[in-house]
């Protein structure tokens, strides 16, 4: 199941669990949609894989004990650990092979 972090793991901003900007990769690397285009170049700064726009959980249960009342999103804000000029060389280097040959 997806943990649904809450932000952007570079800039910050708050990704509700229902938000169409937040993207994730394989690892469920969180980032918002303009942080992915703008900064990383479709490349996750922690395993060079791409993104995809995250599914959202539903808010109501239409199916009993399916919901995020039953199954929250995390409250635990994560925050990459690379620099911009760190990300960028990173980005640089791997972003012309396609994601799924990086």
């Amino acid at each position: 199941m997806l943990e649904m972090k809450p932000n952007c793991e570079y800039c910050d901003i708050d990704l509700k669990a229902s938000s169409k900007h937040a993207m994730i990769c394989s690892y469920e690397c969180t980032f918002c949609a303009y942080c992915v285009e703008d900064v990383l170049r479709n490349v996750c700064p922690n395993c060079g894989g791409g993104f995809t726009q995250r599914p959202a959980r539903p808010g109501k249960a239409r199916r009993s004990g399916v919901s995020l009342e039953h199954q929250p999103a995390s409250t635990n804000r994560v925050h990459t650990g690379y620099s911009l000029e760190e990300i960028t060389a990173f980005a640089e280097s791997v972003r012309d092979i396609a994601p799924s040959e990086r």
